[in-house]
């Protein structure tokens, strides 16, 4: 089966679940699905289930018919890219040098000068290239999350997943990272998986909605369809309207219950 899917996934941290048999459709390849829900809905927990860096109590996720439990934690690695909420690096390195090795990662360590023009060429596709020189200890929290997504794009990978990338970027970043997420997926017919809190961010960007709530999937498939879902009212407490907007994209407006 062709997309990455989950089924009956459950995880606990301790006696507090966080998940109870969480699961959704196979995704397909070249589209960008929005994971959404609330705080402490259990999105930061699914990603870390997919990517490996957590083990489930029950259930699977397969990619391609392949379950990626059975994968050790490089073959894994190879085909998974996750980026956490927050952006971790030696305060020491400077952006260049995060990036390399992450361009690097799983190839070996010897740096050619074809890789050095790679990572150059990144830097500045994802509107970085002026941070190359800057130590990561210097970077603000929204510099942070740019050169953490490029860290993540300037890898091939099957699947990329990213938590939160515009949390900390104004709105002009918000939209140039989202546009890059959207353009590598296509390109590269990946699987992308990008949690977000703003509705209208999702509506303008995602192909394919995944609404979870209380450790559970609620609703998924195309945004008109999810949005309008009454799942999205209850799960986050207020009350939502939906219209088109000048380019027929979808607005959610959102009002107290």
């Amino acid at each position: 089966m062709t997309g990455l899917s989950a089924h009956d996934l459950s995880f606990s941290y301790g006696k507090r679940q966080v998940l109870g048999g969480a699961g959704f459709d196979p995704l397909k390849p070249g589209q960008l699905t929005a994971l959404i829900g609330p705080n402490a809905a259990g999105k930061s927990t699914l990603f870390r289930l997919i990517a490996g860096l957590l083990r489930p109590a029950s259930g699977a996720v397969h990619l391609n018919g392949t379950d990626l439990g059975t994968l050790s934690s490089r073959a894994r690695l190879r085909r998974v890219c996750f980026m956490p909420q927050f952006f971790a690096a030696n305060a020491a390195l400077t952006v260049f040098d995060v990036v390399m090795m992450a361009h690097k990662q799983l190839r070996g360590w010897r740096v050619s000068e074809d890789d050095m023009q790679a990572v150059g060429r990144a830097l500045h596709k994802y509107g970085i290239g002026h941070l190359a020189e800057a130590y990561v200890s210097e970077l603000s929290g929204g510099q942070s999350q740019m050169v953490s997504v490029a860290q993540a794009l300037v890898r091939q990978s099957d699947v990329y997943l990213f938590d939160e990338p515009t949390s900390a970027l104004d709105l002009r970043h918000q939209l140039e990272v989202l546009h890059q997420i959207k353009t590598v997926v296509a390109e590269r017919g990946a699987i992308g998986m990008v949690a977000l809190h703003d509705l209208n961010l999702a509506a303008r960007f995602a192909d394919h909605l995944i609404l979870i709530g209380g450790g559970e999937v609620l609703a998924q498939g195309h945004p008109n369809e999810v949005l309008r879902s009454p799942a999205i009212s209850s799960t986050y407490g207020v009350d939502v309207e939906i219209t088109t907007g000048p380019r027929e994209d979808l607005l959610v407006h959102a009002y107290p219950s």
